[in-house]
């Protein structure tokens, strides 16, 4: 008894933009986090890896705990520095903190 008119409108899939609009934060997220996060820490690596690979005997530098020294020996996992007359400690490469210039 009724009678529909049949238009030629295309149809859109009703949940297309919609599964856009969820994801994009999760995207906008992830970017942030790297570009504020991840990718300074690897920088801040990068760099302290090339000033522990670039360490010379006679060099002055400071250690985590705060101790100041001269190097006296390195060798492939640690290293020997003179802190005082006829004192010496032998501690990780990794516990160099930084070099004084």
């Amino acid at each position: 008894m009724f009678m529909f008119l049949q238009t030629d409108v295309p149809e859109v899939p009703a949940g297309s933009g919609s599964l856009i609009s969820l994801f994009l934060p999760f995207v906008l997220l992830a970017v942030l986090f790297y570009f504020m996060f991840w990718r300074p820490q690897q920088k801040q690596q990068k760099e302290r890896k090339a000033m522990l690979d670039s360490l010379k005997k006679g060099d002055k530098i400071v250690t985590i705990g705060g101790i100041h020294g001269e190097l006296t020996s390195l060798k492939e996992d640690y290293v020997t520095i003179k802190v005082a007359d006829k004192v010496e400690m032998k501690l990780s490469r990794s516990g160099i903190s930084h070099v004084v210039k």
